[in-house]
């Protein structure tokens, strides 16, 4: 693929990211979606409400991106440089994914984003530093629901 396609592809990938549904759905995810298990996550898919649209939204979302990477739609250079968000949402959720594959009974659940991630250098650093920032979000969302209430 040519760089200028790349581009595109990947200006494409920012505007749905801008989309008002998604962009209430990555908030969800950053600063209230906090999993302490693999049964947290099954629990989205059970209860069927906002939650589940919002972890739904948001994963299938980057394993599609990655889909698209993995198989030469976006460079892959390009794409890395252009976006670390797939990082975080991984992160939240990497500790639990071969948990939640068995329990689905699905070996390829996420695995392109999962796929993807794994070629990131020096990727134990920044995977410890994506959690950290999401225990910042998520503190910082629980005073101000505090703050509110």
């Amino acid at each position: 693929m040519n760089k200028q396609a790349d581009v595109m592809a990947i200006l494409k990938l920012y505007e749905l990211r801008r989309d008002p549904e998604m962009r209430a759905a990555r908030q969800w995810y950053s600063s209230e979606f906090a999993p302490e298990s693999a049964m947290d996550i099954i629990a989205l898919y059970r209860g069927g409400e906002r939650a589940s649209a919002n972890f739904r939204m948001v994963v299938s979302y980057w394993d599609t991106a990655a889909s698209l990477v993995l198989n030469g739609g976006i460079g892959q250079k390009m794409f890395l440089d252009a976006n670390t968000e797939h990082l975080f949402v991984y992160a939240k959720i990497a500790d639990f994914l071969p948990q939640v594959r068995e329990m689905f009974c699905e070996p390829d659940y996420l695995l392109h984003l999962e796929t993807l991630v794994q070629t990131i250098p020096d990727l134990e650093a920044k995977i410890e530093g994506r959690k950290r920032l999401g225990e910042i979000w998520a503190g910082k969302a629980a005073e101000g629901k505090r703050a509110d209430g």
